[in-house]
């Protein structure tokens, strides 16, 4: 069945199908039409709806629109989002919140305009913002209801604390921590992501992946996070290439879904690592899509952390069906970073820095960069510095691995 955002027009289901719901969240077909019910409970008056032109252009924004009106709220659009947001675009966001003094914000899109929504419901009610955008203070309250649409699989932003953001003068990305961030309810309807074209799910889909895998090794991993990230790896290497290949596939939708949110649950509780720390120079100087920058990073970091923890590449491998290594886990690494490696080819992603443009006299100030970023390196189980960091750049620059292999 295929249903175009722009034909919808259904009233509210009585049952949803494959629908979860707990407290913060819905999950589910059709479950944006839980939207209105959410509304009337909140009691709220006036709301915001946060997206950016891409889903404003298919229809999404207007569907939502109707939905939240059907409550009896009064609604207004901001869809200035045009690509990763930055530090000038929240506070734009900002300062249009506080002139039509809504009660609610609800975000409609990938991770960036979640980003920008979920930033905006906590800062809107302060009077200065910028110790809070420099890592000076922690937000510590927010008044505005926050309710969070993802039309991606990838970002996790729906159940995760953090929010990405360039700042444009220092060329680099930088991450507003706190509980407040998280949405008062997140509703992921997988019907919302078909629209997702190939690239975009390519690139959100192993941006979750990497959300999984990373908070698997990581130092602050527990059972309870490995469970979920366990579970999101298994969903990716089933779903990712028919998602990717074929948008309108529910079924692949619906695991892809899953292992956004898992993973986002995952990544919340122990962190990610070295991969999103050498992404965000690249995204804060370069402007790379986040998604993008780490599919592309993911099996040179992984050939050098990987060496520090075998037996989990170990399980890794088994949960992305490349054989029982248990007996060999260092043959694991190899093979789980030949599938990251393979993984750019089929899913028709950039193989190389060079491909992106990135300049290979600016490699050390990237290093150098990347190097700085404690908070996401701490997490790691292997003890990168700045020299290890530009021997990792420079084999993406290349597009090699260790022993020559190229996709070139």
């Amino acid at each position: 069945m295929t249903v175009t955002v722009k034909n919808i027009n259904r009233a509210l289901p009585t049952t949803y199908s494959n629908f979860l719901s707990i407290e913060n969240l819905r999950f589910g077909l059709d479950s944006v039409y839980s939207l209105p019910e959410e509304l009337k409970k909140l009691r709220v008056k006036k709301a915001v709806i946060i997206s950016d032109k891409g889903i404003e252009r298919v229809g999404m924004v207007q569907h939502v629109l109707e939905l939240v009106e059907s409550a009896g709220v009064q609604a207004t659009t901001f869809t200035e989002i045009e690509g990763e947001p930055t530090f000038t675009l929240l506070k734009r966001a900002i300062d249009f919140m506080k002139e039509v003094e809504s009660e609610v914000i609800i975000g409609i899109g990938g991770g960036s305009a979640l980003d920008v929504a979920k930033a905006t419901a906590a800062l809107a009610d302060k009077k200065y913002i910028a110790p809070y955008l420099s890592g000076e203070e922690t937000i510590s309250s927010r008044s505005i209801k926050c309710i969070l649409l993802p039309t991606t699989s990838g970002t996790g932003s729906e159940v995760t604390m953090n929010a990405i953001f360039g700042d444009e003068e220092q060329e680099i990305k930088r991450g507003i921590v706190s509980k407040y961030l998280l949405p008062d309810l997140a509703i992921i309807d997988p019907y919302l992501t078909r629209s997702c074209p190939p690239r975009v799910t390519a690139a959100s889909g192993v941006d979750a992946f990497t959300h999984a895998i990373e908070s698997y090794v990581s130092v602050n991993a527990t059972p309870l996070t490995k469970m979920y990230a366990e579970t999101a790896m298994k969903l990716f290497s089933s779903n990712i290439t028919k998602a990717v290949h074929n948008g309108q596939n529910i079924e692949s939708r619906i695991g892809m879904s899953w292992v956004s949110v898992l993973a986002g649950v995952s990544l919340a509780n122990a962190g990610v690592g070295a991969v999103h720390a050498l992404a965000y120079p690249l995204g804060g100087k370069y402007h790379i899509e986040h998604g993008i920058a780490n599919a592309l990073l993911l099996p040179f970091v992984f050939e050098k952390v990987g060496r520090t923890c075998t037996e989990e590449m170990a399980e890794v491998a088994m949960y992305l069906e490349l054989g029982d290594y248990t007996t060999r886990p260092h043959d694991a690494l190899k093979a789980v970073v030949h599938y990251l490696y393979d993984l750019l080819t089929t899913l028709e992603l950039p193989t190389s820095l060079a491909e992106l443009g990135i300049k290979e006299d600016d490699l050390p100030v990237l290093a150098k960069q990347a190097s700085q970023i404690d908070r996401l390196l701490v997490n790691t189980p292997y003890q990168l510095n700045e020299k290890s960091i530009l021997e990792i750049y420079r084999k993406a620059f290349q597009g090699v691995l260790k022993g020559g292999e190229t996709l070139c």
